[in-house]
Parts: C-alpha cells; sequence; structure tokens
C-alpha cells in the first residue's frame, strides 16, 4: 500500500478549502446582486474618480490629498 506523506494530504486540504472558499463568495456575491440590483458597489469607477488621491509628504510620512 502507498503511503502519502502528511504534508501532501495539507497541501491537498488547503487547495481544496480555498477553491470552495472563492465558489461560496462567488455564489454569495451572486445572489447579492439579485437580491439588491440598485445598491452601487464600492468597485464602482465613477465613485472611485471622484474621490482626491493621496500623496505621501516626505517629511511627515503623512498622507494628504492631492
Amino acid at each position: 500500500m502507498l503511503a502519502v506523506p502528511p504534508v501532501v494530504i495539507a497541501v491537498l486540504g488547503a487547495v481544496g478549502a480555498t477553491a470552495l472558499a472563492r465558489l461560496v463568495v462567488k455564489e454569495w456575491r451572486r445572489i447579492n446582486a439579485e437580491l439588491h440590483p440598485g445598491q452601487a458597489s464600492m468597485s464602482d469607477a465613477g465613485e472611485r474618480d471622484s474621490l482626491p488621491k493621496l500623496k505621501r509628504d516626505p517629511q511627515t510620512g503623512v498622507y494628504r490629498a492631492d
């Protein structure tokens, strides 16, 4: 009988869990988009363009609006 190292089993489990999590998140977002079609998402390019850009002040290290 072929023995499988525990590391291989752990890696396969992690890959499977990651794939399952991505599938669940994708389905979750699809269902929420159907239930709430009028809501704008944060990734909307129109909103993102209207926000001020931040630049780092080299002297203080604080980020300030452009």
